[in-house]
């Protein structure tokens, strides 16, 4: 039994609550949440590394047995999803710097990305049902805080939406919860797994599946489930929009694709079939709403719902080349997303608009801004060899492999409006015509948004050119997932 696993959520957690001394000290607010969230960086790390090198981590707390306490589990697609929510923190907090305000920074605003990333994190690394619910209540509760910090009109307004969806959400959550307790008598997630491979997975259970389903479906923004995050997530900040973009809807996407390769894998016939349905009709959505806005948040905002649908279609193939493709689409989702956004939110802040129309000629007067726009654009939409080719490519494959052929080439033929949408971007704002003068914000402001998104940008691109290195990572997690006696043996072994 090992505790190194508890760290990650802890580290934050223990920064959070130090935070919420000395609010109005603005200094201490940045130095102590880039000090925490270093300290977690250099744990899921050496985490990550573990997981590689000695296998399944797991800790039960009370150091009962499985499956009598509540256990938390680390493999490696919870670790892999651990680090990148705090390298993407990290970076958040690094551009809210210069891009929050000073207003929002004295009001709990790092606290409360602390608090989320613990809720995070702990929803990545728990092992029991029911503490996946607690946890997605921890992050849930922060994220109210920030949709609302700053309280603008747009903000109050979206933020009663959010708020209703993510109650009405959870509530569905405990209910689904009592049904599955009822039926298998266990919370721990490996003794699930077990007790309804025992029984066959009988109607009853399909049912249960669709329900968490919904339930997920309606965090993650899966088709018809998606209709309050386009204007829910334009409304807030772009450093917190940042955030939600890439963390919030993926503990949803991950919450599906540990449920349906762990539970529900015995009636693959009716749930991964209506999975592969939801999923393509989600990407269609997207790319409806990608191509139909001039909002520049907007048109990224819809492309978070693609990418939804693309890793879902993926987990609903339950193969090796399409899991391992759904990982590495996850990851460098969450990390281009991050980019984008903050990228998109440099244009606005030069530009003093969201309204493409009203942007042109950014290339003469911020070029390199331009070009690593295009790189993150290039990267979103899979252009080899950039971070979204690889994981495309082995969902396409292994949609193949499945038989789906028409859906696969669906998965192909998204890329192209994903390409269109985010060039639309770079061709109105940078190429086009000048729209009288530009924003004028401070040359140490602009460089301090700069930095930490020209590094992310990198970053997705090593994550790309790298994909050999990473690969053992990912085969390893799809291999879990393909394989849910892995992972039940690992827990129950304990």
């Amino acid at each position: 039994m090992s505790n190194f696993l508890l760290l990650p959520i802890i580290i934050p957690f223990f920064f959070g609550m130090l935070l919420m001394f000395a609010p109005k000290n603005i200094r201490y607010q940045r130095i102590g949440a880039m000090t925490g969230l270093t300290i977690a960086l250099v744990t899921a790390i050496a985490l990550l590394f573990k997981v590689k090198n000695e296998g399944i981590q797991v800790v039960t707390f009370g150091d009962w047995p499985a499956p009598f306490g509540i256990t938390l589990v680390s493999d490696t697609v919870s670790a892999l999803l651990v680090l990148t929510s705090v390298i993407l923190a990290f970076f958040t907090v690094w551009y809210s710097i210069s891009a929050i305000g000073k207003e929002r920074e004295s009001f709990f605003y790092y606290p409360g990305i602390l608090f989320m990333l613990t809720g995070v994190n702990g929803a990545f690394t728990t092992g029991d049902i029911f503490n996946l619910f607690v946890f997605f209540e921890v992050l849930l509760m922060s994220s109210y805080l920030l949709i609302v910090l700053g309280g603008e009109k747009a903000q109050l307004r979206e933020s009663i939406k959010y708020i209703l969806v993510n109650v009405i959400s959870s509530a569905i959550f405990v209910i689904t919860v009592a049904f599955l307790y009822s039926v298998v008598g266990t919370l721990n997630m490996a003794d699930i797994a077990v007790k309804i491979a025992a029984i066959g997975q009988p109607g009853i259970i399909t049912v249960i599946a669709v329900l968490f389903l919904i339930v997920f479906g309606l965090k993650a923004a899966i088709f018809p489930l998606y209709f309050w995050l386009p204007s829910s997530y334009a409304a807030p900040p772009i450093p917190v929009l940042a955030l939600f973009g890439a963390l919030l809807t993926k503990v949803g996407v991950y919450a599906i694709t540990r449920t349906y390769t762990l539970f529900f894998v015995h009636d693959t016939g009716f749930t991964h079939e209506l999975l592969m349905i939801l999923s393509v009709l989600t990407i269609l959505a997207g790319c409806i709403g990608a191509l139909a806005y001039f909002d520049v948040k907007k048109i990224i905002i819809y492309n978070i719902i693609i990418a939804v649908g693309v890793i879902l279609f993926g987990v609903s193939q339950m193969n090796d080349n399409a899991l391992m493709g759904s990982m590495f689409y996850l990851i460098h989702d969450m990390l281009i997303k991050a980019a984008l956004f903050f990228l998109v939110g440099i244009i606005i802040a030069v530009t003093g608009t969201s309204d493409l129309r009203k942007m042109g000629g950014l290339m003469k007067t911020h070029p390199a801004l331009g070009w690593f726009y295009l790189i993150a654009a290039f990267g979103l939409a899979g252009i080899p060899p950039l971070s979204g080719f690889v994981g495309k490519l082995l969902i396409v494959r292994g949609g193949f492999e499945a038989g789906n052929l028409g859906a696969s080439i669906w998965i192909l033929l998204s890329s192209l409006v994903v390409l269109l949408s985010v060039i639309r971007i770079f061709i109105y704002a940078f190429w086009g015509k000048e729209q009288g003068s530009l924003q004028q914000i401070d040359k140490g402001q602009y460089r301090m948004m700069f930095i930490p998104t020209a590094i992310l940008v990198m970053l997705t691109v090593f994550y790309g050119v790298g994909s050999e290195w990473i690969t053992p990572f990912m085969q390893d997690a799809a291999n879990i997932l393909n394989n849910p006696s892995v992972y039940t043996d690992a827990v129950l072994k304990e």
